[in-house]
């Protein structure tokens, strides 16, 4: 990777290697970290956690605790926000990975229901509102060191890089989970195998933090500090003079968390309970759709920069609301490989909704703010699609049938297209200067 340094005035940026490995390396481990809980969610941590009243109550529960760190999110938003904005985008990316990580892996030591009974699930709960917290800190700050470090008409393609970051932590999660049930039984893998990926976050965290170690402040961030015009209460001065882009950023947000959360955790669910489709062969079948996300992501990128961040978006969630439809006949009535054509064509439509919002949420706000703004409007956008979507598409299933999950997805995809609609267009916002 280059070691040229872009200067603007007297400020000079790190290298563009440097800016590529850090953004992504966090959002890689934070998302892994993410993701592995989705996947003992829908596999595992129901009847671990969870009094064997019946095994769909175990299910829901668990889907439940998943939408408990997507609450938290906001608040790690705000608390993360205020000190990277106040006082440094570096040291706020290390203190959130921090927490993450360390929440992720304590989970992996908790006891199950049967040894330590109600303290159990409470504790569950308790790390998962911590891994939350971590994530809602993380995004934001990976988002702003690659986009207030990027040349000028090339930002969206720089803000790609935390959001390729998803894509990576998922092969990871589901890479890992694949070779445990390769190598343990059933028995071994419901009794300790399942702990692995969660203890494993431990080493991932010390590489990033390794990487993240000699960081240097953004561009704008240096250049808004020498001017003074840093503000006392971020998330004061977001609600008061930017909730419109906050509430319209959290909007557009939506459709990304919908499209994901149902085509991984719930589908995960529903392929092996109900489609009997073993587990590994599922997990398979998600690892090979991920790779549609991660072709699509910087395909949107490029082209976020040429035309702009509106046509994409827009587009986007269009294929979005005509995907739902597609939900009952592929997911729940194909073979295998059209439950697979289905999941990389969900995929790849998230990944054109989600890789523009590197560059767009950072866009939507002034420098003193950024982290905050950014941040809150990418976790409240996950509570709108994301947060009980798994246990949403759960209820639906049960009182209406597959079909009303798409109705689900179509049904957040227009909300985030008219959210993008009302939008002004960012792609020629100068962030140094605002």
């Amino acid at each position: 990777m280059t070691s040229t340094r872009l200067r603007r005035g007297s400020v000079a940026a790190p290298s563009t290697g440097r800016i590529v490995v850090a953004s992504l390396i966090g959002t890689t481990i934070e998302f892994y970290d993410f993701y592995i809980y989705g996947t003992a969610a829908a596999l595992v941590l129901g009847p671990v956690f969870f009094p064997s009243h019946a095994p769909q109550s175990q299910t829901l529960a668990a889907f439940l605790t998943f939408g408990i760190a997507f609450l938290a999110r906001p608040l790690g938003a705000f608390l993360f926000g205020h000190f990277g904005d106040r006082v440094g985008r570096k040291a706020t990316l290390v203190a959130s990975m921090l927490v993450m990580g360390i929440s992720t892996t304590l989970i992996g030591l908790l006891p199950g229901y049967a040894m330590a009974g109600l303290a159990a699930p409470i504790l569950l709960c308790l790390l998962r509102l911590g891994q939350g917290i971590g994530l809602g800190g993380e995004w934001g700050g990976a988002a702003l060191l690659a986009t207030e470090n990027a040349p000028r008409g090339r930002r969206a393609w720089f803000g790609m890089f935390p959001q390729l970051g998803p894509s990576i932590g998922f092969l990871i999660s589901n890479g890992l989970f694949l070779l445990l049930f390769a190598v343990l039984t059933n028995a071994q893998f419901m009794a300790w195998g399942w702990r692995i990926p969660f203890l494993a976050s431990a080493v991932l965290v010390g590489i990033g933090l390794y990487v993240r170690g000699n960081l240097t402040e953004t561009v704008a961030f240096t250049r808004a500090r020498a001017r003074m015009e840093r503000v006392r209460l971020p998330l004061r001065d977001v609600l008061s003079r930017h909730l419109l882009p906050l509430v319209l950023g959290a909007l557009a947000m939506a459709v990304c968390y919908a499209l994901f959360y149902i085509s991984t955790v719930f589908a995960l669910g529903y392929g092996t309970r109900i489609r009997h489709i073993p587990r590994g062969t599922f997990l398979g079948l998600l690892c090979i759709a991920i790779v549609g996300m991660a072709v699509a992501t910087p395909i949107a990128a490029a082209l976020a920069d040429r035309l702009g961040r509106r046509p994409v978006l827009l587009g986007a969630s269009f294929a979005a609301a005509i995907s739902g439809f597609l939900v009952a006949p592929m997911l729940g009535g194909g073979g295998t490989g059209v439950v697979l054509l289905f999941l990389i064509l969900e995929l790849a439509i998230m990944g054109f909704t989600f890789a523009p919002m590197g560059a767009l949420l950072p866009e939507l706000f002034p420098t003193p703010v950024r982290y905050t703004g950014a941040a809150s409007a990418y976790s409240l956008g996950g509570i709108l699609g994301g947060s009980l979507a798994p246990y949403i598409a759960q209820r639906l299933v049960a009182a209406g049938g597959l079909p009303w999950v798409g109705y689900y997805i179509t049904g957040t995809a227009i909300v985030s297209f008219l959210a993008v609609l009302a939008m002004r267009e960012t792609r020629q916002s100068e962030l140094t200067n605002r």
